[in-house]
């Protein structure tokens, strides 16, 4: 016997479709951050663009599209400061009305591997987590007081997951640094944490894992050596990421939480 009452069935355009929804965004500037802000707001989506520069988030701002009534906001935001956190996240929700979706993109590079890295550089590094724990919390409480779903999407790392290969930075620079592998295995095994504790109160939490994405900037050395170490023989580029982004931030992973979305060419399925 059917049920008269069922709801129908949704179709891809509205799993996918973002709008009416708000988008934080840290890091939004960088070399991945830039694409995956153009990916929300290209998906409809209300897009709150931080830097730690309040100036460079709002000049990309202005480069984003906006679809229907959207409106996209840049401001100043360090994760690395957590007693600041509280103050930036309500300017976010003072500025859009509210937070749906938070990206925890933002990261505080260190150069140093195992042999040379402080206690002091170590512990700092993984302060990038406790700042992507503290946002995370203050949207989980955000949500629940309005009663709404709501989804965080951690950013991990293939290093997260698997060792690096110390060859192949071998002579060019540091290897992999062990405290971002700290960090970012960390930050994959936060986001089981949080979605279990957190899936009562309707908030998703789910992690995005890129493999070899480098920038403009890395060694043609060090990309042809990783390149050998990828099953599909290339890195990434960041439009790449567009789509698991949106996946992840809309209702199209519905049922989806806890998990780490790993997009590395392969890298980790060796």
């Amino acid at each position: 016997m059917s049920d008269s009452h069922a709801q129908p069935e949704p179709t891809i355009k509205q799993l996918f479709d973002l709008s009416g929804r708000v988008v934080l965004v840290t890091g939004g500037c960088g070399h991945l951050g830039s694409a995956m802000c153009r990916a929300l707001a290209e998906a409809g989506a209300s897009v709150i663009v931080t830097s730690r520069d309040a100036s460079k988030a709002q000049s990309l701002v202005k480069t984003l599209p906006q679809t229907g009534a959207a409106r996209h906001f840049g401001i100043a935001l360090d994760h690395m400061n957590p007693d600041s956190l509280p103050t930036s996240f309500q300017e976010a929700v003072s500025l859009a009305g509210a937070v749906d979706v938070l990206v925890n993109n933002g990261h505080e590079a260190l150069g140093a591997d195992w042999s040379t890295v402080t206690a002091e550089e170590f512990s700092r590094q993984i302060g990038n987590a406790t700042g992507y724990f503290v946002l995370s919390k203050l949207l989980r409480d955000q949500a629940v007081e309005r009663h709404v779903p709501a989804s965080v999407i951690l950013l991990g790392s293939m290093y997260g997951v698997v060792g690096s290969y110390p060859d192949a930075y071998e002579g060019i620079c540091s290897a992999s640094p062990v405290a971002y592998h700290a960090l970012k295995g960390g930050i994959v095994h936060m986001t089981r944490h949080l979605a279990v504790y957190w899936a009562k109160d309707g908030v998703r939490v789910n992690c995005l894992s890129p493999g070899p994405f480098p920038g403009s900037q890395a060694s043609s050395v060090l990309v042809e050596r990783l390149s050998a170490k990828s099953p599909m023989g290339r890195m990434g580029a960041p439009s790449e990421l567009k789509g698991p982004l949106v996946f992840l931030a809309s209702d199209a992973s519905s049922y989806m939480t806890g998990q780490n979305l790993i997009v590395d060419g392969g890298w980790t399925a060796w």
